[in-house]
């Protein structure tokens, strides 16, 4: 018989935290080796157990979920790690893929998603919340066209620009809407460009057509 999974569990809400562990006791293959309720004690567990999978909340008293993700990746320890989250914002969907997390799951679908999310990681793969499935297809689309991911990168006048030449205006027609100078329009596709690695006459307007709705 296979050992079980043991897994590390930090939520500040009691009665939260108890229906998560009641859950996850029911299944024979997890074993809960720690229970607790802030991100210190949670780093300080995971120091000293080395469970195979911590489920984090990110909202959490004296470190966040995040601040723990970041700890476990700085110190090399070998949990892989699930956050819970209220946020369905695409910022904090990246920034916890970004910092390696295994899991990211939305605590209004934890019940019926946190078992699996828990096997996945610790099988050293990835589980998101199907809620998330759209934020994942966008962040697919960014690695395969980087240049979307620069959109970040440009001002708000730059960006009012691009929405306008996603709509095939010309330089003097986007000037007119903008109150400002042809010039100064030229000036900020000039910068457009540079910022977005874009070359050839007619880049930056098949760019802003073809991602006219990231824009």
């Amino acid at each position: 018989m296979e050992s079980p999974i043991t897994v590390l569990i930090a939520d500040d809400h009691p009665i939260f935290q108890r229906g998560l562990q009641q859950i996850i006791e029911t299944d024979d293959g997890l074993q809960i080796v720690a229970s607790v309720a802030d991100g210190d004690e949670a780093l300080a567990s995971l120091r000293a157990l080395k469970p195979q999978v911590a489920v984090l909340d990110v909202d959490m008293p004296k470190r966040d979920g995040f601040a723990v993700l970041n700890a476990v990746r700085a110190e090399n320890l070998p949990s892989s790690v699930i956050l819970l989250t209220m946020y369905k914002e695409e910022r904090f969907f990246n920034a916890a893929l970004d910092a390696g997390v295994k899991g990211y799951v939305i605590k209004d679908s934890a019940v019926g998603e946190i078992t699996e999310a828990i096997r996945a990681a610790a099988r050293g793969e990835n589980f998101i919340s199907p809620l998330l499935s759209t934020l994942l297809i966008k962040r697919l689309n960014r690695v395969e066209n980087p240049q979307t991911s620069r959109l970040d990168s440009l001002t708000t006048s730059e960006r009012r620009v691009l929405r306008l030449v996603a709509e095939a205006k010309s330089n003097k027609q986007i000037a007119d809407e903008l109150f400002i100078s042809v010039r100064t329009v030229e000036n900020h596709r000039a910068n457009i460009c540079a910022k977005l690695d874009l070359e050839g006459k007619n880049a930056l307007l098949a760019f802003a057509l073809t991602n006219k709705k990231d824009i």
